[in-house]
């Protein structure tokens, strides 16, 4: 097996992740997992497919991320890792897809719209 590559997308960050047989080390931007996100719930969020089918220690996962903030780059992360894992194995497919880990959450910021200081708030009527 050589590099299975896969995307994922959340908000406006860009997860491309390069998977390979290895020993579960997980790189990203060429930073240990632990030193890019330091929060053990973002790490936990990013290792929740290979943990659901017990595969954390059999691959090693290389990630080009950019864009957004670190909740929606663990996200997006976390999706692309899944996808990877469904190109690998086609038969996990059903077990990430209960989980919803196979699922873009296509959420993200509403335009702010003219003559309004937010995307749908109002400026503070006055009668008089």
């Amino acid at each position: 097996m050589e590099y299975i590559n896969a995307i994922g997308r959340r908000k406006s960050a860009v997860a491309r992740v390069y998977v390979s047989e290895g020993t579960g080390k997980i790189t990203i931007n060429k930073k240990d997992l632990t030193e890019y996100f330091p929060s053990a719930i973002l790490q936990y969020v990013v290792k929740q497919p290979l943990a659901l089918l017990n595969v954390a220690e059999k691959y090693d996962v290389k990630v080009n991320l950019d864009g957004g903030g670190f909740t929606g780059q663990s996200q997006a992360l976390r999706l692309a890792i899944a996808r990877a894992l469904v190109k690998i194995n086609a038969e996990d497919k059903k077990a990430l897809k209960d989980q919803g880990f196979l699922t873009r959450d296509s959420r993200a910021v509403e335009r702010k719209k003219p003559g309004r200081p937010k995307a749908r708030a109002r400026f503070q009527f006055s009668k008089r």
